[in-house]
């Protein structure tokens, strides 16, 4: 299954928030993630580890993390959120798993 980070500076109200709902609409499309609230800080280590197919910051961050990257202001704000969401549905669909370490 496809793992996403949703991040923001503690990890806990915000990142928390984002990530319930845009769980909240996979599972309703029926597209299979898991999502997980973390701090930013911890971001690149998840990534290290493989514990991280996504990454969707909360925060405005120019970062590379090597995997890919989507705003989550979007889900914040639902300014581009149907915008936004169609192209991560599209991304966890293309991810091979298979390929995963």
């Amino acid at each position: 299954m496809v793992s996403i980070l949703v991040a923001c500076a503690s990890g806990i109200a915000t990142s928390a928030t984002v990530a319930a709902k845009v769980q909240k609409m996979l599972d309703e499309r029926g597209v299979p993630a898991i999502l997980k609230a973390v701090e930013m800080a911890k971001v690149e280590d998840y990534v290290k580890q493989g514990a991280a197919d996504i990454v969707m910051p909360v925060v405005k961050t120019d970062e590379d993390y090597g995997v890919p990257s989507f705003s989550g202001m979007a889900f914040l704000t639902g300014m581009g959120e149907d915008k936004v969401f169609e192209q991560l549905v599209e991304t966890i669909n293309s991810i091979d798993l298979n390929k995963k370490n």
